[in-house]
């Protein structure tokens, strides 16, 4: 069901569905954009409801009263209710962005993606580092290159040192989907494997002639989100967090005579392309809003999420095999 674009001096109406810290930052982006209206929030905790209404100007409702009232919202509960939460947000004409990954399970998120197809709903899932604006600027210089392997770091303690929540769909997850959509395929094959009780893992995945290694870690005492592409032209460093990317190229050695001593010197030439910095959140929820008003596709589409939940399912699944006798410890992804 896309939208009335004739009734285009009237805002989106928007809602976010489970208020918690994710949550509360998808209430103050829309409270903020121009042309939105934070119609309203739900929560199961109706104290930390009204609490983030009242902060940001919206109205603290129950969840089906909420959906009456809005055009879009933002599902940001806990994974194990996303399947249903999002079924009865599709089934109110409701369009949804939901946080990653799509679903608990990839049959899930196959019928709610064929359930906004048949409606004619954006459904978009929350891989919000698709949005930082180093990895936008990093997918464009790609397509140039002649790829040869990317390596990502997802490292740190939690901030909240109690949580303790599965390392490879919590944060690995994002750069399973960030390698995929730069290499606009999915892995051929797969293999993993992780210790101090799944709070640190390893991948290495395989895509014809491109492989890509991807690490989290729960246990590293520093924080780190980075990506380095190696390419027969260049190498870029991506750092995440300070949304920066540098190309290295041209590094080669050399030997100079400087008044008869013979001197070793090693050239490269660094580049740092510009980068529109900006919160990656922000430019997330203006995608989502926009494929909304055009009635188009969202940049991350249901497809993309599913695809990226059967890729960490595989990591996971071989992440926690103790089968001393599974020496390989590698499984090839389902065929596209």
């Amino acid at each position: 069901m896309s939208m009335d674009t004739t009734a285009s001096s009237r805002p989106i109406r928007a809602g976010v569905v489970g208020v918690g810290a994710m949550g509360e930052n998808h209430a103050r982006v829309y409270s903020e954009l121009q042309s939105v209206e934070l119609t309203g929030v739900t929560d199961h905790d109706g104290e930390v409801a009204r609490r983030v209404a009242h902060e940001y100007g919206a109205t603290a409702l129950e969840f089906e009263r909420l959906l009456e009232r809005c055009d879009v919202v933002s599902v940001a509960v806990p994974t194990p209710a996303h399947y249903e939460t999002v079924t009865t947000c599709l089934e109110a004409d409701v369009h949804v962005l939901v946080e990653k990954p799509i679903a608990e399970t990839v049959e899930q998120g196959r019928r709610l993606a064929e359930l906004a197809r048949e409606r004619g709903l954006v459904l978009q899932v929350g891989h919000i580092e698709r949005f930082n604006p180093a990895v936008q600027t990093t997918t464009d210089l790609i397509d140039d290159l002649d790829v040869i392997s990317l390596e990502a770091e997802r490292l740190g303690p939690p901030v909240d040192r109690t949580a303790r929540g599965n390392v490879v769909f919590d944060l690995m997850v994002h750069d399973v989907d960030i390698v995929d959509a730069m290499l606009g395929d999915r892995p051929d094959s797969v293999s993993a494997m992780g210790t101090e009780n799944g709070q640190y893992a390893t991948a290495t995945m395989v895509y014809d002639d491109v492989v890509a290694s991807v690490t989290a870690s729960r246990v590293t005492q520093k924080k780190v989100r980075k990506l380095t592409v190696t390419a027969r032209e260049c190498l870029l460093e991506v750092d995440y967090l300070q949304q920066s990317v540098l190309i290295h190229r041209d590094s080669y050695p050399e030997y100079l005579v400087d008044d008869g001593t013979r001197r070793y010197r090693h050239e490269s030439v660094v580049e740092r392309p510009r980068v529109d910095n900006g919160e990656p959140l922000r430019h997330e929820l203006e995608a989502f809003l926009e494929a909304v008003r055009t009635d188009s596709a969202p940049t991350v589409t249901a497809e993309d999420g599913i695809e990226a939940l059967e890729t960490v399912k595989t990591i996971d699944a071989l992440v926690a095999d103790r089968d001393p006798d599974d020496s390989s410890r590698e499984r090839g992804v389902q065929a596209r």
